[in-house]
């Protein structure tokens, strides 16, 4: 038996994480994420390849803002 699921939006907690993205010094491979505002611990959300999958990420996360980059 199959059951239908709604695909829902992800959400993120906005009073204390900040969407940003992870740049690698060596690679230049960038990884979307959130930071920790109090202890700046970044937790990986997915891999960013394209402007595509930036949209991606910003669509399932609500995010519409200006998203920083740090090394």
């Amino acid at each position: 038996m199959f059951f239908y699921r709604q695909k829902k939006t992800k959400s993120c907690h906005h009073e204390t994480e900040i969407p940003c993205i992870r740049v690698s010094i060596c690679t230049g491979e960038e990884t979307a994420g959130f930071r920790d505002k109090d202890t700046g611990r970044f937790k990986e959300v997915m891999l960013i390849q394209s402007e595509e999958d930036l949209e991606a990420f910003r669509k399932e996360y609500g995010i519409e803002e200006e998203i920083k980059k740090f090394y």
